[in-house]
């Protein structure tokens, strides 16, 4: 166990920083569809097989012409063109637009040969079921999608380590690629322990309360991309903690303890996360409030964390350094910034310089301008949480920020 750095603060990054040192991971990966493939995060870079659009076809509803036949067309004296059919949809156009005839064509059809402009209908004027007059003139390549216009063969698509969205399977289907090789999620194991914790069906004892962090731990593991085991709650016993957190080790890509609120369960929670395995704890306390009681260890190539029992400390703690140790071991680059929402500080707000300070806030529109005001209450109160619709984050050494301020809230 490594003792010698216990109670010396490091900042998140620098606690992520001497982790990901013991970190070398490559993840193993899977083949999947594409039915099963949303959230999930590409093991591969993905190429474009085809051209896309595979041929050439209208962006708007009118007319395929030669844009020649248009030149100097106006409301005053249209280009009068003979209607020769209509180009079917889905279907191939083969035959070519003569010189003074148009095609009727509809968005997304195939542009008929020898056409090189479109023109819209709403531009156009029926003389007859035969005839019509274009009243402007069109450019070769108007309102024409050419074949590889979108994405040409060869393209890069997407990178390695990309979570994929929505649009992103619409991308790969519209290609046909109907499956990908995607990383295998990792498996998280959740544990509580505190003789003062029961879990959530129980009825608590006086003295007593329910596991939160066993449930808000495992859905934000999963909502990071991670498949979740649950080892339930230790009791204040080192023997049964480390039994626990050593079958969670065994099964396990990542471990995650939620110590009790007591400064001796946090102790014992320590020396049993730094007994685990090489090279033992890491960091023990990090520079952020709510939060700072943390552990960070490496158990023989397994992350270990050692989170805060208070729900909120926990919380803001996984967001700063379980998440991203999660895409790590999924192989994703780094997270994108969230989106914040920029807002006007209802009240002042005290911050100790050298530490981060994430404060719960509501936000409120008052004439055309957000306010937010903190939530303030103590980190073990989750409903805090609930009446907030975000965090401002307080810089190191900022030391507060005053009522007027701006401030960017960090959305849930």
């Amino acid at each position: 166990m490594t003792t010698d750095i216990f109670f010396q603060i490091a900042t998140p990054a620098e606690a992520l920083a001497r982790l990901f040192k013991h970190l070398p991971f490559t993840p193993s990966s899977e083949r999947i569809g594409l039915d099963a493939a949303l959230g999930r995060v590409t093991a591969t870079p993905l190429i474009s097989p085809e051209d896309s659009p595979a041929f050439a076809r209208s962006a708007m509803d009118g007319y395929a012409v030669r844009a020649a036949d248009t030149y100097g067309a106006s409301e005053a004296l249209p280009a009068f063109l003979t209607v020769d059919g209509e180009v079917p949809m889905g279907a191939a156009a083969t035959r070519p637009v003569q010189p003074g005839t148009a095609q009727l064509i509809h968005t997304g059809g195939m542009l008929p040969p020898r056409a090189d402009a479109v023109v819209m209908v709403e531009y156009t004027q029926p003389v007859d079921e035969t005839s019509v007059e274009v009243l402007r003139p069109a450019a070769p390549g108007q309102h024409i999608i050419k074949a590889g216009d979108d994405l040409a063969a060869g393209d890069p698509l997407l990178p390695a380590g990309h979570r994929l969205r929505a649009q992103d399977l619409g991308v790969l289907a519209a290609l046909g690629i109907t499956e990908i090789q995607a990383a295998v999620p990792p498996v998280i194991g959740v544990l509580s322990s505190g003789d003062e914790i029961v879990p959530a069906d129980a009825q608590p004892a006086p003295g007593q309360v329910r596991d939160v962090n066993a449930t808000t731990l495992s859905a934000l593991a999963r909502q990071a991309g991670a498949d979740v085991r649950e080892f339930g709650v230790a009791p204040d016993d080192r023997a049964k903690l480390e039994r626990l957190t050593r079958a969670a080790l065994a099964a396990c890509d990542l471990v995650i303890i939620s110590a009790g609120s007591s400064v001796s369960t946090r102790d014992m929670t320590a020396e049993v996360i730094g007994g685990l395995g090489h090279p033992g704890v890491l960091v023990h306390g990090i520079a952020v409030k709510p939060g700072k009681p943390t552990i960070v260890a490496v158990a023989d190539g397994i992350p270990v964390f050692g989170l805060p029992g208070n729900p909120v400390s926990a919380m803001v703690v996984f967001g700063l350094v379980v998440a991203p140790t999660i895409r790590r071991l999924l192989g994703a680059g780094p997270a994108d910034d969230p989106p914040r929402r920029r807002a006007r500080l209802a009240r002042s707000l005290a911050s100790q310089t050298g530490r981060i300070d994430f404060v719960p806030t509501a936000l409120q529109e008052r004439d055309g301008e957000w306010w937010a005001t903190p939530v303030l209450g103590p980190s073990n109160l989750i409903a805090t949480l609930v009446r907030a619709a975000g965090l401002i984050r307080i810089p190191l050494d900022a030391g507060g920020l005053a009522e007027g301020a701006w401030v960017d809230v960090e959305p849930f």
